[in-house]
């Protein structure tokens, strides 16, 4: 059995490679050498034969650290690193937690370390090329240090919930993670601009002024009490610019990017925030919190059941079953439950910014709603017209040109 679990783990791996990369082909033979019939008025041609080396330049450089790190993963697989490092955490600690805590703590540091070329490369050379990048040296190492201590902190406390809810109450263990989890979610909601956001950015409240006025004067327009508004120093480390709506109830918040602000008239801006606010209004922070829980409960009835398996841990090479080889193990055969309910949360994105950009056209800001999304897209290079498929497996939002038809079509 372990033996079949090994080569169906290595199977779903490439399987998962060949079939990304092949969307990734896709995507660039949809590319045109010359401006679109569609495009034309939107990219001029030297900023649309910008934004297709930028894409071409990000594929390429995405099959180098894809494949690299499945190369890394078969390694380990053929080499039997899973079942050394399995070794060591057990001549360390006696502690089935404190084991659980080391090993996937080495895996995720380990791991990091050795793609921090490619991070470094991505950021201070490609996006620099494209006149993107920001950041400063000391920026990027604060940054990832923070991360570290983060990621450690969470994931840490999240992976001993798990196993404890597993060792100490059986047959419950899905409803108990799946609670606990759903109200992290809550919480992580409510409090991420105030707790973590300050970690690595300024907020600083919006000044009175002719776009708080307009901002507070749409607000009471649409029935939305609205008292925190913030700039958040996005310059720091990009010049792409974005805004987004964070908290529930009182700890709502509206951050706008300083970027953003530069690049925007007010009433675009307005629109954006429009749009933010129809995502409120439609209550999709709070279905997509049901769905993200609903994904989840799926995801921990298959491990409940799943970790009952010993062979979990046999096929890393494990001589003991152990709870965190038999996550690893999971985690690598549960890809293709993940790719269906990706395209299922995808899907219900998608039909969202549709019903949020249909709220901001109710209000008159269909057209500077679509003039800012232009703006945003041609300054980002981004690329405005993907295949399909890849649009149908990675987008979690309709293409600028698909938004752009459908605020158009709306009467009014």
């Amino acid at each position: 059995m372990e033996q079949t679990l090994y080569y169906l783990i290595i199977i779903l791996i490439l399987v998962n490679f060949l079939f990304d990369k092949y969307l990734d082909y896709l995507n660039l033979k949809a590319m045109s050498p010359s401006v679109p019939d569609e495009l034309k008025g939107i990219y001029d041609e030297e900023k649309y034969r910008k934004s297709q080396q930028y894409l071409k330049v990000n594929t390429r450089f995405s099959f180098i650290t894809s494949a690299y790190g499945v190369i890394l993963i078969l390694a380990m697989l053929a080499g039997g690193g899973f079942a050394v490092l399995d070794q060591w955490v057990r001549e360390i600690t006696d502690n089935d937690y404190l084991r659980s805590l080391l090993f996937f703590g080495v895996l995720g540091l380990g791991y990091d370390l050795l793609s921090l070329p490619f991070q470094i490369y991505d950021t201070f050379v490609i996006e620099e090329k494209f006149g993107f990048n920001k950041t400063k040296p000391l920026t990027f190492v604060l940054d990832k240090l923070k991360g570290w201590l983060i990621g450690g902190i969470i994931g840490g406390g999240l992976l001993l919930f798990i196993q404890w809810a597993y060792v100490a109450t059986g047959k419950w263990f899905w409803v108990i993670v799946v609670s606990g989890t759903g109200l992290f979610l809550v919480f992580i909601t409510m409090f991420y601009t105030t707790l973590i956001v300050p970690l690595f950015n300024k907020l600083t409240p919006l000044d009175d002024g002719e776009l708080r006025d307009a901002i507070e004067k749409f607000s009471e327009k649409a029935g939305f009490k609205l008292s925190n508004i913030y700039i958040i120093d996005g310059s720091k480390r990009s010049t792409k610019a974005n805004a987004y709506f964070s908290g529930l109830g009182k700890s709502k918040k509206i951050i706008l990017y300083d970027t953003l602000i530069n690049d925007l008239s007010v009433e675009e801006i307005v629109a954006v925030l429009a749009h933010e606010i129809g995502h409120y209004k439609h209550k999709h922070i709070v279905s997509g919190m049901i769905l993200s829980m609903v994904q989840t409960g799926i995801m921990l009835l298959l491990l409940w059941w799943a970790l009952g398996y010993k062979e979990l841990s046999a096929a890393l090479g494990a001589q003991t079953p152990s709870f965190y080889m038999s996550l690893l193990a999971f985690s690598l055969l549960y890809s293709p439950v993940s790719f269906i309910t990706g395209l299922i949360t995808n899907r219900f994105s998608r039909k969202h910014e549709y019903q949020a950009d249909a709220f901001a056209a109710h209000y008159g800001l269909g057209k500077q709603l679509i003039d800012a999304l232009l703006k945003l897209s041609v300054k980002n290079l981004s690329n405005l017209k993907p295949h399909p498929l890849y649009v149908k497996i990675h987008y979690s939002h309709p293409t600028l040109l698909q938004r752009k038809e459908a605020i158009e079509q709306l009467p009014g």
